[in-house]
């Protein structure tokens, strides 16, 4: 990311410290600047992230080392076919001292939330998350509880492994804002990962590895306020509507991206715009934010998913297809 122009005076400061996340959270992850990026704009658009990749690529660690730099609490859940709703929300736990009940707050009162493995638990625990990731709170024997600002689920699930897992339903992954794929890492980058590790780096020990705190909610705040002015010319989000529509035309796809997902992907844009130094977005914007935004949106017809085609390729495709604005 290269800033070229300031939309306000805060606003300069604020994308100056974003963007020093990247090479603080290098400090603790090799060669995962794309999924920082995509986390990074999730917690701009104030969205969610379902991160796809198989075990032992940094998921998790990826998480810590972002709260770590932008000083927020950070908890983890490890999802399990026998974990219970509460076991994430919290309960009413009873006092035998004051012979009341008392609210005890589950790990979801926290800034971000790593939801390890969400496919590995059934879907009435699967559930529990809905409110908190769409009303920001959770409601305990009929009383809202607010949760802390910000508040961002980073839900992981392993691609290639589903004996006893729970798929999550569409409507369930529409409330991701992105979907980021974590791959395994180059060769080069792996030298680099065991080279650390043969040095001492220990990755429970982020302190220890230099991570240091380098933005702030205040610094989120302001951006978040500069990206809300960000322009959208007429002519984007027709063509934000007519990729999102020729989803739905697709003869590969039995679902098509909805208007949750046009909404995503034009937000999405404003940030990514915003965070490369513009105050407006331009088609290739739209582009580098639809495989993202888009991709778990859409579901494939089974006879075009046993030809080899993939959400990713579809949506390649439309976009190669759709007149793009001058």
């Amino acid at each position: 990311m290269d800033p070229t122009t300031d939309n306000a005076g805060s606003s300069g400061g604020a994308r100056s410290a974003l963007e020093s996340l990247r090479t603080e959270i290098s400090k603790a992850v090799v060669g995962q600047d794309p999924a920082v990026t995509g986390l990074v704009v999730a917690l701009l658009c104030r969205g969610h992230v379902l991160l796809e990749g198989v075990p032992g690529v940094a998921k998790t660690l990826l998480v810590r080392a972002l709260a770590a730099s932008l000083e927020l609490d950070t908890k983890r859940v490890q999802f399990t076919p026998d974990l219970m709703p509460s076991d994430v929300t919290g309960s009413l736990v009873y006092d035998a001292r004051s012979t009341e009940f008392s609210f005890q707050p589950g790990p979801v009162f926290t800034n971000l939330l790593l939801a390890d493995e969400i496919n590995r638990t059934p879907p009435k625990t699967q559930s529990s998350l809905l409110e908190a990731m769409e009303e920001r709170q959770v409601t305990v024997d009929g009383t809202p509880r607010p949760l802390p600002e910000p508040f961002l689920v980073a839900a992981t699930q392993n691609p290639v492994e589903y004996e006893g897992t729970y798929p999550l339903p569409e409507a369930q992954l529409d409330r991701f804002l992105l979907k980021l794929t974590v791959p395994l890492p180059s060769r080069q980058d792996e030298i680099d990962v065991l080279t650390r590790h043969a040095d001492g780096f220990n990755p429970r020990d982020l302190r220890a590895a230099g991570v240091r705190p380098v933005a702030g909610p205040g610094d989120l705040e302001a951006a978040r306020a500069a990206v809300a002015k960000t322009t959208v010319s007429p002519e984007i989000t027709a063509y934000v509507v007519d990729v999102c529509r020729a989803t739905r035309e697709s003869p590969s796809l039995t679902l098509g991206v909805s208007p949750r997902g046009a909404t995503a992907l034009l937000s999405t844009a404003r940030a990514w715009a915003w965070l490369t130094g513009r105050d407006y977005v331009i088609p290739d914007d739209v582009k580098a934010l639809a495989l993202p935004a888009l991709r778990h949106r859409v579901q494939l017809r089974p006879e075009a998913e046993m030809e080899g085609v993939t959400a990713d390729s579809v949506i390649t495709a439309i976009l190669a297809h759709v007149p793009v604005p001058r």
